[in-house]
């Protein structure tokens, strides 16, 4: 499909603003401001950003624990500080009970995630139920990676979806590592989009690196579902520049990813990508991407000062019990 000029800015500002968030968790990690851990989406933007910016409000969405589902939210139009907050310990009030792995927000569609590889499969089919008998035309969209494809819950999930014909679009992250483990020895195919084929559902894979690539296979999937025709599977080949989580050895099986193999993935930055094809259609000019810049820098100002600015959370009677011997 097209995109008109106003769209694929806003895909490309929403990729700016997801790594600079992205840098700002990891940076406030470093210095001791985030409490527990993170696992960056850097290089893993595109999937996240491309397939949520241009969902209805009502669609429902289920991101995953890379990024802590910031590309996702930040596509869908969720403030980010909220999150920020919570991550740092704070209470808000703000999107519902927002933290590292319970996300919140019923005004865009967004009513929790789990560390739980796999468990977002049978959540999503259950909206999707849901969305298919409110008559409102939802869409449910459900992001996992290749490691949780392997999970049971996902076949039947599948199974479910595709028989009772549900509004439901499934996308895969594949980065390739399934947190350490090389996809190749995992999984007897090269692509996850093969499984479409076995619950009688479309099936593709499109470059993750390129979010213009991901909003059209994602928004022509979505618009088949609202339509009453049922799931699809899109599977985004996608890169990870990042270690599993911040801090942690950058594996993959038993050796370190090399410099060199890093520097080699960074070249399909989507980042870059996308800047490079609006540079070339005269979509981007220097002073748009200066006024982008100065606004995704005066929103992570505020939304750091928002962190360090709410108040703690009131002693609870269950303290004792989560920190007993």
């Amino acid at each position: 499909m097209k995109f008109s000029k106003k769209d694929l800015i806003k895909l490309y500002t929403n990729l700016v603003r997801t790594r600079a968030f992205d840098e700002l968790f990891t940076r406030r990690l470093g210095q001791g401001k985030l409490l527990g851990f993170y696992h960056s989406s850097l290089g893993g933007e595109a999937p996240g950003v491309g397939g949520c910016s241009f969902l209805r409000k009502d669609d429902v969405i289920f991101p995953h624990h890379r990024g802590h589902g910031i590309p996702h939210m930040i596509g869908k139009g969720i403030d980010i500080k909220y999150f920020l907050a919570e991550h740092t310990g704070k209470v808000t009030g703000g999107c519902g009970g927002m933290s590292t792995f319970h996300c919140f927000d019923s005004d865009n569609g967004l009513y929790g995630y789990s560390g739980l590889i796999g468990s977002s499969f049978p959540l999503s089919a259950g909206y999707g139920l849901a969305a298919k008998r409110n008559g409102r035309e939802q869409v449910v969209v459900c992001f996992f990676g290749d490691g949780g494809s392997n999970r049971g819950t996902l076949h039947e999930a599948f199974l479910m979806a595709s028989t009772w014909k549900l509004p439901i679009t499934w996308v895969c992250e594949n980065n390739g590592l399934s947190q350490f483990v090389p996809f190749e020895q995992s999984y007897p195919v090269n692509d996850i989009a093969d499984l479409a084929q076995g619950y009688g559902m479309p099936g593709i894979v499109v470059d993750g690196q390129d979010v213009i690539a991901v909003a059209e296979a994602v928004t022509a999937a979505v618009d088949r579902a609202r339509k009453g025709k049922g799931p699809s599977l899109i599977e985004c080949k996608t890169s990870r520049f990042c270690p599993h989580f911040v801090s942690a050895p950058d594996m993959c099986g038993c050796e370190i990813r090399s410099d060199e193999e890093i520097e080699e993935l960074k070249k399909q930055d989507p980042i870059v990508i996308c800047h490079k094809k609006l540079m070339a259609r005269k979509i981007l000019t220097k002073k748009t991407i200066e006024k982008i810049d100065a606004e995704v820098a005066a929103e992570l100002e505020a939304a750091e000062k928002f962190a360090d600015e709410s108040p703690p959370p009131e002693p609870s009677i269950f303290d004792d019990l989560l920190y007993a011997n």
